[in-house]
């Protein structure tokens, strides 16, 4: 597959292209929302999606295009972005499911604390994945090409994520992006890790030019 037949384009504020993100988004944190969502969780993201401000908004997928289909997508934002998120578009598009939304939250505290390791001047890519019959064709590339390009113009010193620890081909895909691992969550030798974060800085140091005066 030609790379230059795939087409980005951001998504739209339209309730089908939010049942499309939900349905990749649940893929990308395997199957992550519909267990914290139920049954419903793919019309309660369609739902929340047109609303702004929140880490499921349209304002931060974009969708990759082959032949008039979404084939993948993805969605990320700067950690000054996710500072001022909002949970009221999902319990408001949650409905009489907003009691078990704020369960869940409570009971995963721990594992949304993992944001709260995002910087500011991070661009955090939230979820990627591509249609599953078009793994190693060039969609994944393209998108991840597009989101260090929009986090370098976001002016966002490193690009980061967070990946299951038991996920090594993901793993191994996005080293050869240059991406390092940075961390692990949780940090403590009692529990074996979940998550991996890793990190590629985007700009290189700049370091402070020294005039060094001969000594007579």
């Amino acid at each position: 597959m030609r790379q230059d037949s795939i087409l980005l384009r951001p998504a739209q504020p339209d309730y089908s292209e939010g049942i499309v993100f939900a349905r990749y988004m649940d893929q990308a944190a395997d199957g992550f929302f519909r267990f914290m969502l139920g049954q419903h969780a793919e019309t309660i993201i369609a739902s929340a999606f047109h609303e702004p401000e929140h880490s499921l908004s349209y304002e931060y997928v974009t969708f990759a295009d082959l032949g008039g289909e979404f084939v993948g997508m993805s969605s990320a934002y700067t950690g000054s972005q996710l500072r001022g998120f909002s949970d009221q578009p999902l319990e408001r598009a949650a409905g009489r499911n907003a009691l078990r939304l704020k369960c869940m939250h409570t009971l995963l505290r721990p594992v949304f604390r993992i944001l709260n390791s995002v910087a500011d001047d991070d661009f955090y890519l939230q979820g990627i994945a591509v249609r599953p019959n078009l793994r190693s064709k060039g969609v994944g590339s393209t998108l991840l090409s597009d989101i260090e390009e929009r986090a370098k113009l976001s002016g966002s010193s490193n690009l980061c994520l967070d990946v299951a620890a038991k996920n090594i081909g993901a793993q191994a895909l996005y080293a050869r992006r240059g991406m390092v691992e940075s961390s692990q969550w949780p940090n403590t030798r009692f529990l074996p890790p979940l998550f991996v974060r890793m990190t590629k800085a985007l700009f290189a140091p700049k370091y402070r030019v020294v005039n060094h005066v001969p000594l007579h």
